[in-house]
């Protein structure tokens, strides 16, 4: 899976990366990490604070593995750490921001 920068982050990729947060769970396991920062946690820890395990967990971390918005590595034989893809988030942010604020000239700007 390549890199993707601003510019190439289409509508239809946002709008799946989008979907993949779509649920409150795969959101919590998100937040957790995020919190976590750029080293990520353990799939047991990452559970427990995020308070989704076992098979669910592993079902949520496969679609937001899938849409590019974590990252799994194994570590030794089983222990998964999990960490959230940086580039791809803010890539996402990027995106919102760029796209909200690109007609008013000035951010935060409401036409009433």
């Amino acid at each position: 899976m390549k890199h993707m920068t601003t510019d190439d982050l289409s509508v239809e990729i946002a709008a799946s990366t989008f979907a993949a947060l779509g649920s409150e769970q795969r959101l919590a396991v998100l937040r957790t990490l995020v919190r976590a920062g750029p080293d990520g946690l353990t799939i047991g820890t990452l559970g427990e604070r995020a308070g989704v395990t076992g098979s669910t967990l592993t079902h949520h971390m496969k679609i937001l593995a899938q849409a590019g918005l974590v990252t799994q590595t194994k570590q030794g034989r089983s222990i998964i750490c999990a960490a959230v893809a940086y580039e791809q988030v803010r890539a996402l942010s990027r995106f919102l921001l760029n796209e909200c604020c690109a007609d008013s000239g000035q951010p935060g700007h409401h036409h009433g």
